[in-house]
This record gives structure tokens, C-alpha cells and sequence, in this order.
């Protein structure tokens, strides 16, 4: 028995299928090899077409079908993780109206401005958790402001992995851990919420039918099989965005338990029993994958760099022609601590939520023709982005929470010992590596979502931990020097 997980990422899509029984990846994919497209129109606007999800997903999983000998008609769920906070319209034929707003634009900070007074900002915080800032919501009263003709021919709006789901089962679902990331989620009450829906001028029924994470949210039909070369029938039984979908894959699920995460962006992801939110809204509050599963609050606390490891792929790609990670973190390792004063602040890829919403533009400084090469642009880049870790995780301190240790997958820039070791010591909190990452993640949980494992914890019970990186006391006081002159640059430019 098989279970097939989909990650519909920013870069790539990608597919994994894992045997039920030992919980172990069996074949994985990813297309394209190179990382995709996003369209920039104008400044601070970030669009990809959500067609273009659908047939690199499409691609993924014939790879993987096409990958190892076994029987395709043994897959008995799906599972889909994906980017979080990107908007999907469709019109009643289930047409694709126009490229999705993803997660990284920020053309509709003064939209959800303007919600946030309208609904009061306490109210908003309270019932809400978040004001409705650069989120799902706040994106399409941009659409409705600046396109009203196009608004008008929507029938429903979706989030990626809604989409993708969509395009499976020619169902349209969503969950209210959906609509609590897009900020259309009210706690107090329990359902949509009303002051959002008024306050931007949206009819209720723009939005889908509300299910569990963990549901049946329809079945391949037999045009997706024939596109795909899955057997029709399969259950689409769990849906989730990356980064609750990461802390699942992580067996982060209970109060107190942290995931983080270095993609394109990078995320620290907190589970609290508490429906509590941050006063300035820089760190977000999101209904967990198991939010109120037998009744259980389970709130996600979710700090979100944008500008992570698409720094470091941009320093690759122009900086580094010609050589791969591993040479890059090698030569970065030549480069003492602190980079010899070269700091690199990484946001430069849309507004900062945990920076108020501004939109910084990444920075380099310091920069000493005679002292510095490309080495030193390489390890500066990656203490960078450990260095806003740092910063987000002291903005969680100040919220009440207080890690222990992070768990993360053997992914992304956890991947470079470099990156690992500078946010362990300039944190001085311990990492933990798991072999799992996002289409493991929601195989798994679409196996819990057919009723294919009895609990959550049974369903990650095939967790392996590869290794756990310490703080080092000797260079403690070097890490703590270099992010001092880092946050003081930062101060400077805010």
C-alpha cells in the first residue's frame, strides 16, 4: 500500500511515494530541474500561473510513476502540501481567471491597512489573530479595487493546494486552516469571518465549502488519471500549506514544539495551545493541521523571512557561475567568522512581515574591494539569513515562547554545515535533522486522512533522526559579535 505526497512549491513541484508500512520514501521527483519562473510586472508584485503548477505536478508524478517497480493501482491517498497565502480565482467553468498573487507580493500591504481600522485593530487582533496585512484577503480586495471586471466573473478563490486538489477531482474545497493563513478565519466565532468579508465588500460565497485538513476532498477522475497516469479514484484526503504541513512532517503537533524551515524563505514555526497573536502582527497565528482535532486548540506561530535561501540561489546563480552548493559552502568555510566585517541583509524579496511590512531590498555593507572576495560574499550571504533567524527569534521571546530545540529536514540550506552551525551558535539552540521533507510530510498525511492510520502519532511514527548539531561554546562570543554588527546595520535601515 502506497501513499503519494505533492509539494506545490515556489521553485518546483514536487512528488513523493511512500510504503504505508515502513513509512519510507520509495520513489520521489521534482519538476523542473531548474527552479520556476516568477513573473514580476512591476516592482513588489510576484505572480506565477497556477496552469503552470498543474503541469509540473502533472510531470512529478509521471517521474515518479515511471521510478520504481510497483503497482501504481496500491496508491490508496494523497496528501498536498503547499505555498501558503497565494491567491487562486476561477470562474464557474473552472477557468483559471488570472495568474495567482503568491505569498511574496506585496502590492496589497495598504489594502489590508485599511481593513485592519476599519474592523478595529483590537478586534482584529483578537478575533483574527493577525492583522490582514499582505495575506490571501487583502490581495484580492487588490483584485477587486484594480480588476473589477475580472472580479465579477469569480466563482470561487482558492489557495494553491486548493487548486491543485481542483484540478484532481474537479472538487473545490478548503479547510479553516486554509481560510486562517489567507486571514478570513474568525477564532472567537468559529467560522468566516464576517467583518473581513464586509469590510473588503466580498460575497460569502466566493468561498468553498469548508472541510478538515484531514478529509475526503474528492477523488481523481478518470481526465486527471489519463493526464497524470494515477488510477482514477484515489482520495485527495489531506490538504495543507508548507509550513503547517512541515511541522506535521517533523511530528511538531504539541505546545511547546518548534520546526523551522529554509526554502526559498525561511520559517520558525511554533505549536501553542493558546489562541494568542503578536501586538505588531510580525509573527502570524494560523490554525494548526490538528486545530481542534477531539477538540484540542492548536495554534500555529509562524515567523516568516521571504529573503532565505532564494538569497543564496541568487548568489549561486550570478556569483557563483559554474559551481554547485557544496563548492560554494566550501569555499565559504576559507572565510573566518563575521565574514571580516561584510554583512548581507536578505530581504529582498517582498515586504518583511516581522519587519512591519516594509520592503527593505536586500544590502550588502561594508563591502572592502581590497579585503573581500567571492568567498566572503558567500558566507556572508548565509549568516545573513542565520542572523534574521536570530532576529525573528528574539520577536518569538518577546511573544512567550522560549525554544528548546529545532527540528528541521536535511533540506534547502540545512543542507550547508555553515548555515546549521551559525544558526545553532548564534541562537544557541540546538538543531535536530530528520530525513523527511514537504511531499513526505503530506503523503503521510493524507495516509492519516484516509483512515489509513489510526492517529497522527502513528502516522509519523517512521521518523529518523539523523543528527543533532550543538552549540559551541569556544565561538560563542565570535557569533555573538558579528550578529551585533549585523542587527546594527539592520537598525540603521529601518
Amino acid at each position: 500500500m502506497y501513499l503519494l505526497g505533492l509539494d506545490i512549491g515556489t521553485s518546483s513541484i514536487k512528488a513523493s511515494l511512500v510504503d504505508a508500512e515502513t513509512q519510507k520514501v520509495v520513489a520521489a521527483a521534482q519538476y523542473p530541474d531548474e527552479e520556476s519562473p516568477i513573473s514580476s510586472p512591476k516592482a513588489g508584485w510576484a505572480e506565477q500561473d497556477p496552469e503552470m503548477w498543474w503541469e509540473n505536478a502533472k510531470l512529478a508524478i509521471r517521474r515518479v510513476l515511471n521510478k520504481g517497480a510497483f503497482d501504481a493501482n496500491a496508491i490508496k491517498s494523497i496528501g498536498i502540501s503547499y505555498q501558503m497565502h497565494g491567491l487562486v480565482m476561477v470562474n464557474k467553468n473552472l477557468e483559471v481567471l488570472r495568474p495567482s498573487i503568491i505569498w511574496c507580493d506585496s502590492r496589497a500591504v495598504e489594502f489590508g491597512q485599511q481593513a485592519f481600522e476599519q474592523i478595529g485593530e483590537e478586534k482584529a487582533l483578537t478575533h483574527l489573530l493577525n492583522s490582514p496585512g499582505n495575506f490571501t484577503a487583502a490581495k484580492l480586495a487588490w483584485v477587486k479595487a484594480n480588476e473589477p471586471e475580472l472580479f465579477a466573473k469569480c466563482y470561487k478563490i482558492m489557495l494553491p493546494g486548493d487548486f491543485i486538489a481542483m484540478k484532481l477531482t474537479k472538487q473545490i474545497s478548503t479547510s479553516n486552516s486554509g481560510l486562517s493563513e489567507g486571514v478570513f478565519w474568525d477564532f472567537c466565532d468559529n467560522m468566516v469571518s464576517e467583518d473581513v468579508m464586509q469590510a473588503f465588500g466580498f460575497p460569502m460565497d466566493l468561498i468553498p465549502e469548508i472541510k478538515s485538513v484531514f478529509d475526503n476532498h474528492g477523488e481523481v477522475t478518470a481526465e486527471a488519471a489519463n493526464e497524470t497516469g494515477l488510477p482514477s479514484g484515489i482520495s485527495v484526503s489531506y490538504k495543507a500549506g508548507d509550513q503547517p504541513n512541515n511541522a506535521l512532517s517533523l511530528n511538531v503537533l504539541q505546545p511547546g514544539e518548534i520546526a523551522a524551515t529554509a526554502g526559498t524563505s525561511g520559517v520558525v514555526y511554533a505549536v501553542s495551545d493558546q489562541v494568542a497573536h503578536d501586538p505588531k502582527s510580525r509573527i502570524n497565528s494560523f490554525a494548526h493541521v490538528n486545530h481542534q482535532l477531539q477538540g484540542e486548540t492548536r495554534i500555529g506561530i509562524l515567523l516568516c523571512i521571504n529573503g532565505t535561501g532564494i538569497l543564496n540561489s541568487w548568489v549561486k546563480k550570478y556569483l557563483g557561475k559554474g559551481l554547485d552548493y557544496p563548492e560554494i559552502n566550501e569555499l565559504a568555510e576559507k572565510v573566518p567568522i563575521g565574514s571580516e566585517g561584510l554583512l548581507v541583509l536578505p530581504f529582498g524579496n517582498g515586504a518583511e512581515r516581522m519587519l512591519e511590512n516594509r520592503n527593505l531590498g536586500a544590502q550588502f555593507s561594508n563591502l572592502d574591494f581590497n579585503v573581500h572576495t567571492d568567498a566572503h560574499i558567500f558566507r556572508a550571504s548565509q549568516e545573513g539569513i542565520a542572523f534574521s533567524f536570530k532576529y525573528g527569534f528574539d520577536m518569538m521571546q518577546e511573544n512567550g515562547l522560549s525554544p528548546k530545540v529545532i527540528r528541521a529536514g536535511k533540506a534547502n540550506m540545512f543542507l550547508s554545515p555553515l548555515f546549521c552551525r551559525t544558526l545553532v551558535n548564534v541562537t544557541q539552540t540546538p538543531v535536530e535533522l530528520y530525513d523527511t521533507d514537504g511531499a513526505k510530510g503530506a503523503a503521510l498525511g493524507g495516509g492519516f486522512g484516509a483512515g489509513i492510520y489510526q492517529s497522527l502519532s502513528e502516522a509519523m511514527s517512521g521518523l529518523t533522526l539523523l543528527e543533532t548539531i550543538s552549540p559551541d561554546t569556544e565561538s560563542a562570543s565570535e557569533y555573538a559579535a558579528a550578529y551585533s554588527q549585523w542587527q546594527e546595520a539592520l537598525q540603521q535601515k529601518l
